[in-house]
């Protein structure tokens, strides 16, 4: 289980990560719009190098929007709080102290969580051996895991595919800068080959940028299901090994 204090310090560190990350993709930017400005020249704002990128800088950006929704979306419903809810949890223990085992099922199926879905399958077969019952709560914890493993695997496939289209992208740059010279009948000026390059570069830094934080968040809600999986596994344990009776000789 984790320690309340890495719980507190967890999203701070995960926005301090995020933040320097956008430092990290905005300075150059930045900084290239200062030195234009001191030289007098027209100006070629964020947004215009974020244009330059192209198609696939396009693809980055609707995958940044997503990550960022899924990201958001997770962070309320995979929480301690809500797979295991302290209420719930309670509000079983009461119940099972007190021996009214069909009132706890109840409860479960009324209150939908991780923890439901584990006690739920144990409850109904309390009057069979505890092997049964052992081996139900274990297949629906597995399906539990599973579903939220492949959640947040949404996360990990957008850390995986965004610095792949920003090598894309550098490629595509590249191919049309070196189409510039090759077309060039004398040698071209650098603004001529600026667009291409340009892309190159955008489109790396925005394919790192996105990857960074989902991989971080990724690493993060994966702890979380894995916390879940293991304080589940004991809390159902604890409370059925109540039924696990050694069989009566014959």
């Amino acid at each position: 289980m984790i320690p309340n204090w890495a719980r507190q310090v967890r999203w701070p560190v995960l926005g301090l990560l995020v933040l320097v990350t956008l430092v990290l993709v905005a300075g150059p930017a930045f900084a290239q719009e200062d030195a234009v400005k001191s030289s007098g020249k027209s100006e070629r704002t964020l947004l215009d190098n974020i244009k330059a990128a192209g198609e696939v800088g396009i693809i980055i950006v609707i995958l940044s929007i997503a990550g960022l929704s899924l990201v958001i979306t997770f962070a309320m419903q995979i929480r301690r709080d809500v797979m295991v809810p302290p209420d719930l949890l309670g509000h079983i223990e009461g119940l099972f102290e007190d021996e009214d085992y069909d009132a706890a099922l109840e409860v479960v199926e009324s209150q939908p969580s991780y923890l439901s879905s584990v006690l739920s399958s144990g409850l109904p077969r309390i009057d069979r051996p505890y092997h049964d019952i052992e081996v139900a709560m274990e297949e629906a914890g597995d399906q539990e895991a599973a579903r939220l493993h492949q959640k947040i695997g949404y996360l990990s496939l957008i850390a995986s595919i965004a610095p792949m289209l920003g090598l894309l992208g550098t490629v595509i740059g590249m191919v049309e800068a070196f189409n510039v010279i090759a077309n060039a009948k004398t040698s071209p000026k650098p603004a001529e080959l600026a667009e291409g390059i340009s892309k190159a570069l955008m489109t790396t830094m925005m394919g790192l940028s996105v990857a960074i934080p989902m991989s971080v968040a990724y690493f993060v809600f994966r702890n979380r299901v894995n916390n879940a999986i293991v304080e589940v596994s004991n809390i159902a344990t604890e409370l059925m090994e109540r039924f696990d009776v050694p069989a009566e000789p014959h």
